[in-house]
Parts: structure tokens; C-alpha cells; sequence
């Protein structure tokens, strides 16, 4: 109980501390940035303010769907022009406490990652957040929540258990292979981890490869959001070659990992109807 109580004054500081982040959210650039030079200054009258900061406070909220995320990518956009930092901090905190708390929804973050910092700022941005997010999650759940879990999913814990003692002699590849074909959420591998002995080492260096192509397409596609204006710019030779790029990306590892997987790992099905189906994947 009394790690239950810890976990929660935990949950509620990080939650405490974000929220005052996002209140005090800075004076935004004197001006929105425009498409052309159609704006005239007139003489008198101050340049245009930046919205309400209440009006826009109330817009800093975790994204739930496309149109959500747009608006939010908008207005990170806008206040990146003068406070880079401020804004690189709001993110950096956002997602590291999604990923902590195993909270779903970081494919929107890393979305918002391309959309806001571009492909390779907003790639090496996502795969740093999600494995130090995902090892914050690992030591929370190895401090606080081992008794829990194990209550919570016997069976899952007890499964992914055996499958880790049958791949020990080569368990870096097996972790690999649960995050390229998760054959358990990674929210649920991320807090069982330290409970079926998987060492830290391990686990951090498989979230940071195995996430690498899930990574890169998110975030090519908050890049390719944030510059398609019409269906004439999403089918452009342009946009069709990335595209390209991005199956090839994310088929290669996976299809170099599945085919180690067929000769290495030991990826048995549950037992069904008393008759062991313990064999390799084909």
C-alpha cells in the first residue's frame, strides 16, 4: 500500500508541474506570421497581437485526433518563432510524462515532433524521449509496481516470462522482435520488463533501435502535414517518393529481424486443447 500511496504522490507532482507549465505560457511573436506581403501597417495602429494567452492556454491539451493535433502544431509553430525553449520544454515534459505514466497516445507526439521540429530534430527527439520515457516507466514499475502487475495480468506476466527464459542466450533480439511485431503492448512490456528480469541495458537500447522505423514514420508524417496545403501537394512526385522512403524504412529492419527470428528465437504459441504448439515462427 504505502508504494501505491509513493506512485501516487509521483503522478500527482509531474502532474502539478505540467500543468504550471502550460500556465505560464510566454508573450507570443508581435505578429503572425503571413503568407505574402498582403498586410499593410497602418499609420496609428500597433502591429497585430498574438491571441489571448487564456485563449490559447486552453488549447495546450493532449491531442485526441487530426484536427486537435493540427491546431495544436499551429500554435506550437507560432511560439517556437521567439521562445524555442520554451516551447522544446513543454514538449520534452509532455512526453516524457505520457511515456512514464504509460499514458497511449505517443504516436500523436511524435507526429507533433515532425510537425514542429522537422524530420531529423523531430526523429532524434522521438526515439530520445520514448526510451528515456520508456526506462522512467521501467524504474517506476521495478520501484512501485511489481505487486501490482503481477496481480493486475498473471497470465501475460507468466507468458512473457517463459518467452524470455527461452530466448536468454540471445534476448537482445528478442526484445527487438516484440518491438518491431508487438506481440504485447509496449505499455504493458515497458512496466513487466523489470519484473521478468530483463536488464536495463537491454531494454534501453532495444527501445531506442526497435522504435527507430515506428519513430520515423510518425514523424515524417507530422512533416508532410505540416506542408500539405492541398491533395495537389500530397500526390506530387515529391511527396510519393517519401512515401517510398518510408515503407523501405520500416520494412527492412522488420523483414532482417523476422528472418533472425525464424532461425534464432523461440516464439511458441500458447498450448491449446493439451497439445504443446511450442515452435519457431514461420
Amino acid at each position: 500500500m504505502r508504494s501505491l500511496v509513493w506512485l501516487g504522490v509521483i503522478v500527482t507532482a509531474a502532474s502539478l508541474y505540467l500543468y504550471s507549465l502550460s500556465l505560464y505560457l510566454p508573450a507570443g511573436p508581435r505578429r503572425r506570421p503571413q503568407p505574402g506581403p498582403e498586410v499593410e501597417h497602418v499609420e496609428g495602429r500597433e502591429p497585430e497581437q498574438s491571441s489571448d494567452s487564456s485563449g490559447e492556454h486552453s488549447r495546450l491539451k493532449f491531442p485526441s485526433d487530426l484536427q486537435e493535433l493540427r491546431e495544436l502544431a499551429e500554435l506550437l509553430q507560432f511560439y517556437k518563432t521567439e521562445h524555442t525553449g520554451y516551447v522544446l520544454l513543454l514538449f520534452c515534459s509532455a512526453y516524457l510524462y505520457k511515456q512514464s505514466f504509460a499514458i497511449p497516445g505517443s504516436s500523436f507526439l511524435n507526429i507533433l515532433a515532425g510537425a514542429i521540429f522537422g524530420l531529423y530534430e523531430g526523429l532524434l527527439l522521438a526515439c530520445v524521449l520514448t526510451t528515456v520515457g520508456s526506462t522512467m516507466c521501467y524504474l517506476l514499475s521495478q520501484a512501485f509496481g511489481k505487486h501490482y502487475i503481477v496481480n493486475l495480468f498473471p497470465e501475460k506476466v507468466s507468458m512473457l516470462q517463459k518467452k524470455v527464459e527461452d530466448n536468454r542466450d540471445c534476448l537482445f533480439f528478442f526484445l527487438l522482435f516484440l518491438r518491431f511485431f508487438p506481440m504485447t503492448p509496449n505499455w504493458f512490456l515497458n512496466m513487466s520488463a523489470p519484473i521478468v528480469n530483463i536488464p536495463i541495458t537491454f531494454f534501453f537500447g532495444s527501445v531506442f533501435i526497435g522504435l527507430l522505423p515506428y519513430n520515423f514514420i510518425c514523424v515524417q508524417t507530422g512533416v508532410m502535414l505540416s506542408e500539405v496545403s492541398s491533395l495537389d501537394d500530397l500526390f506530387s512526385w515529391e511527396r510519393l517518393l517519401q512515401l517510398l522512403a518510408i515503407a523501405c524504412v520500416a520494412l527492412v529492419p522488420s523483414a532482417l529481424i523476422r528472418h533472425f527470428s525464424q532461425r534464432r528465437l523461440k516464439l511458441g504459441l500458447q498450448p491449446q486443447n493439451g497439445l504443446n504448439t511450442n515452435k519457431k515462427v514461420q
